[in-house]
């Protein structure tokens, strides 16, 4: 009869060994391989099979490494964990290394039994990654067994690359370009929401009532909703847009999924309100029906929504864990990279005569045409109006979106009524910051209210052709200076328009003349949202493959890329070709760039306007540099209230089409028919600024508070090890393997801690598995590999966090070659060392000891049964039989322990027996550190979950006996090393 295997002991098979996992039977053993991943987990039949007890092999004192042994060894086992034993399953298994202040949305959602957060820290703060977090710890625990991110279709494929390359989540993407083929693929009344159990899905697509009944009978019990305020509107009669009715079908989907008071839901947002009350309580019904009707005003209120709800601002986190949050040091402090601030400045330019002329003309032109519609009707009027705009917008735009336009018909000439016109004439002239068109938004809109443009139109559309190039488009002559200037400074910067036509013609027109060094290119809505970041990623390439770091790369893009898209690793500079009607437009382009993960200390923001066409003066005077104002007094951003941003855009059309270009000199807010207006517009603005900051302040989150973010912070970096570890790491293995190493210091460049290898030399085990995470060309062609000590980094280069590829191969391949004595080539690490040191006294002995739990998880599904690991180092004093024990802080302290003397080969191996030959009389303290260090992970998992205690009821930690001793180390007194007999 087959034994019996308990989870987590080892067995051996297959001619290794294995760690058992708890979902084995008698018949069928699930095993993982010792120090292997999830991947590696396979089946086993006894029966079949031989499966035979086994005992981790003790090192051989024939195999001595130097005093670096146990460093590099320890490190490179802690950088392999995937299971480790603390309350978060999942921080060992992910590809990025979180912030500490993005740990607490993190424990906010494990002290709720349904997880029901709204996110709404500031832009670039990385909610993308907070909600990962939350969802991969969520789905660790078997808390959520399916998970739906609902977004717009542009973010949908970022979406999935970060869901895929932090968190390993592999989702299918449900869009309307995908659905087809995802229902192909079903089996007879299956739904793609069953098969698919990760998807991402267009928020736009799934609202619609034929999808939206399907994906609520089988929604998931996870749900992320980015951008979640797009999904409510105000109660406000007066939104009967077409924006607000599709914010109504959003509204209605996301009430039907949080009916289900199980199902786990996290809405994130970098606007919750924008200072109306209504939308923001809206939101809040959401996360918890009774939130919505909450007394905000009073202490009870505010301590019930903080349970639910976290907003910061950059300057909440730029430092954190620091005394200033109440702790009592600084050495937990973490100091985020966030740029300092922004460069901003307006840059004018003037139009040349023959443009002057033509634009003279072109008002001329809507002035008669708007005087004329008047005399037909309202509809005609209304239609009259939308193709005005769209004129003199394209107009100020370049000479090929004017040629474009007054060839086009316009989109409000098929409607029936005055109503109907404007809203398909409104997205013109919207650059609202909740538009929710952004798909296609950047087409050059129509003048034409026929299908036949008619000989004045077709004059004017022959007339701006002529303008093209530098010698009459003076807006063009100036980008290329300000661009060539950037570039000096060796800034990489994105071009924004606000057309199709624009954007192409600049790329053309830019080509070859910012320098041979400088790459160019296009990316607008005729592209599709892969496409886009496909040929971002290309421009990233072909600038990167020059190998010359004079190489610089220039991005012209419309609005399909100014939500959403994460641009700070490749670009560092924002110009604002054509300036947006509403200024949130612009912090949205901005945003795009100055976040975390820039490496810039300073984004340079270039605002480019026309200081004689008659608008771009008036909308920079009232919209933007009150824009400016509240946010230089207030410290936020406030965006600009729709209808604000169209009642002023409005009266600058009005005025120029009745006083031309001439009166524009005069000011908006001294014309006659204005002052009321504008002075309401003043206030209501003023009104949303000063609510945001209350807000700001009201409900700032003090759920969580920094020491216990600090406490988690420190055993999670004591089990897996911190970001200076994994450099010194990094330099040694590699320059031990036989790399060529230079680090930033040798060459003169700077003190930031980066370094390159080169790893022609190395073994061909680590070169194929350094290939398969950097690229094969890369290590074919032994060209140096960036190692940075930022998570901000491009293609071709390492970051030094224990999660990058490029880490863990290196990490397995030193782990690997010291378990095996007979691997071929230099072996950083060995499992025994004799160091003859001034840093001890006595003789001191290191043990590097691996631990496996049995963990009995609770969850809403059920028990779960895992086995997680720890590392961790005991120190002890004299010889085996008489063992002193010291401390934690003392055993690690011995790796800093450098050789002050050499010690015989012979004399080494005779120390090291001694101790070897010993490890039997050590067993019960290990077991007994054991026990202890059990009953710390079951009182960090309690902590963790304090709030739920039906989660915390059933909750186990085990040890599994006997455990693992992988290295032993002993450190000699100088005198020890050379007096015989000296042994304590």
């Amino acid at each position: 009869m087959s034994p019996t295997y308990t989870a987590g002991s080892l067995v051996a098979a297959r001619g290794r060994e294995w760690v058992v996992l708890p979902e084995s039977a008698p018949d069928m053993l699930v095993l993982r391989p010792l120090g292997g991943s999830e991947d590696d987990i396979a089946a086993v039949f006894p029966t079949f099979e031989e499966v035979r007890p086994a005992e981790f092999a003790a090192p051989s004192p024939a195999d001595l490494g130097d005093q670096r042994a146990a460093g590099l060894l320890r490190t490179a086992l802690r950088i392999g964990f995937r299971s480790g034993a603390g309350p978060f399953r999942s921080l060992a298994s992910i590809a990025v290394e979180p912030r500490a202040y993005q740990l607490v949305p993190l424990l906010m959602a494990l002290r709720q039994r349904t997880v029901r957060l709204l996110i709404s820290d500031d832009v670039g703060i990385g909610k993308t990654v907070e909600a990962g977090l939350i969802a991969k710890e969520l789905l660790a625990q078997g808390e959520a067994t399916r998970l739906a991110v609902l977004c717009s279709p542009a973010l949908a494929e970022q979406w999935q690359g970060e869901l895929r390359e932090k968190f390993g989540i592999d989702a299918e993407l449900v869009l309307a370009s995908t659905v087809s083929r995802l229902e192909r693929g079903l089996e007879l009344g299956q739904s793609l929401f069953d098969k698919h159990p990760f998807t991402i899905i267009s928020t736009d697509f799934i609202k619609s009532t034929r999808h939206r009944e399907d994906f609520v009978r089988h929604c998931p019990d996870l749900v992320i909703v980015d951008e979640a305020h797009t999904c409510v509107a105000a109660d406000d009669p007066a939104q009967g847009s077409a924006s607000s009715a599709s914010s109504q079908l959003r509204y209605e989907l996301l009430r039907k999924v949080s009916a289900d008071a199980d199902r786990h839901l996290l809405l994130l947002t970098a606007t919750p309100h924008s200072g109306k009350e209504s939308a923001f309580r809206n939101l809040l019904g959401l996360v918890r029906p009774g939130l919505a009707t909450l007394d905000l005003e009073s202490p009870a209120g505010r301590a019930k929504l903080a349970e639910h709800f976290v907003a910061r601002k950059r300057a909440d986190v730029r430092t954190y864990l620091t005394k200033e949050d109440g702790l009592t040091d600084d050495s937990l402090a973490e100091r985020t990279a966030f740029p300092s601030d922004r460069w901003t400045k307006d840059e004018p330019y003037k139009l040349t005569p023959a443009y002057r002329a033509l634009l003279d003309d072109a008002i001329a032109y809507a002035r008669d045409r708007v005087e004329a519609a008047g005399e037909q009707g309202k509809r005609e009027a209304r239609i009259a109006w939308w193709s005005v705009i769209a004129l003199l917008r394209s107009m100020v735009s370049s000479p090929a979106a004017a040629a474009q336009t007054l060839k086009t018909r316009s989109e409000s000439a098929a409607a029936r009524t005055a109503q109907e016109a404007d809203v398909l004439g409104a997205p013109v002239a919207a650059d609202s910051a909740d538009n929710d068109r952004l798909e296609g938004m950047d087409v050059a809109p129509g003048a034409a209210e026929s299908e036949d443009a008619g000989a004045r139109l077709l004059e004017l559309a022959q007339r701006a052709a002529r303008l093209v190039g530098p010698a009459e488009d003076a807006k063009l002559k100036a980008l290329t200076r300000h661009l060539k200037g950037l570039i000096a400074e060796g800034y990489r910067p994105i071009v924004f328009c606000r057309y199709i036509p624009t954007a192409e013609y600049l790329a053309e027109q830019l080509d070859g003349k910012l320098g041979k060094k400088t790459k160019i290119a296009a990316v607008t809505g005729t592209l599709s949202p892969q496409q886009r970041l496909e040929r971002i990623e290309q421009l990233a390439a072909e600038a990167a493959e020059e190998g010359d770091p004079a190489v610089r790369r220039v991005l012209i893009a419309t609005d399909c890329l100014s939500e959403g898209v994460n641009l700070q690793h490749h670009f560092d500079a924002v110009v604002h070709y054509d300036l947006a009607w509403n200024p949130t437009r612009h912090d949205q382009r901005e945003g795009r760039v100055d976040r975390y993960g820039q490496k810039r200390d300073q984004v340079r923001v270039i605002t480019m306007y026309g200081e004689d066409n008659g608008i771009d003066g008036k909308v920079l005077e009232v919209l933007f540099k009150k824009h400016r104002q509240i946010k230089k007094d207030l410290g936020i951003s406030v965006s600009v209230p729709d209808e604000t941003a169209s009642g002023v855009t409005d009266a600058v059309v009005e005025w120029l089409l009745l006083h031309g270009r001439q009166g524009s000199q005069e000011s908006l807010f001294d014309l006659d028919g204005h002052q009321e207006s504008f002075e309401r517009i003043e206030r209501e603005w003023s009104s949303a600024a000063e609510r945001e900051k209350t807000s700001r302040s009201k409900y700032a989150q003090r759920a969580i508070h920094p020491e216990e973010v600090a406490r988690e912070v420190a055993a999670v970096r004591a089990a897996l090890g911190g970001a200076e570890e994994v450099r010194e790491f990094a330099l040694e293995a590699l320059s031990d393997l036989d790399a060529l190493v230079r680090t930033a210091t040798h060459s003169g460049r700077d003190d930031s801690g980066d370094f390159t290898a080169q790893v022609g030399g190395t073994p061909a085990g680590l070169r194929d598995a350094l290939a398969a995470t950097l690229g094969n060309r890369l290590v074919e062609e032994d060209r140096p590999i960036p190692f940075r000590t930022t998570p901000a980094i491009g293609r071709g280069e390492a970051a030094l966090v224990r999660t990058d590829p490029a880490i863990g191969a290196v990490a397995s391949y030193v782990l690997d070659s010291a378990l095996d004595a007979n691997t071929p080539g230099p072996r950083p690490a060995r499992r025994c060392g004799v160091v003859t040191t001034d840093a001890v006294t006595v003789r001191t002995t290191l043990l590097l000891v691996r631990y496996r739990f049995h963990l009995t998880l609770p969850s809403r599904t059920g028990e779960r049964q895992l086995v997680a690991e720890d590392a961790r180092l005991l120190a002890y004093e004299g010889l085996p039989q008489r063992a002193r024990w010291l401390d934690d802080d003392a055993a690690a302290a011995l790796l800093g322990a450098r050789a002050t003397a050499n010690t015989h080969e012979q004399r080494a191996r005779n120390q090291i027996t001694r101790d070897l030959e010993g490890l039997p009389d050590l067993t019960a303290h290990l077991t007994e550190y054991g026990t202890r260090l059990a009953a710390e992970l079951d009182a960090s998992h309690r902590r963790v979950r304090k709030a739920n205690e039906e989660i915390v009821r059933g909750l186990k930690v085990v040890p599994q006996e006997p455990a693992d001793v992988l290295g032993v180390y002993v450190y000699l007194p100088p005198a020890a090393s050379t007096v015989p007999g000296a042994e304590a």
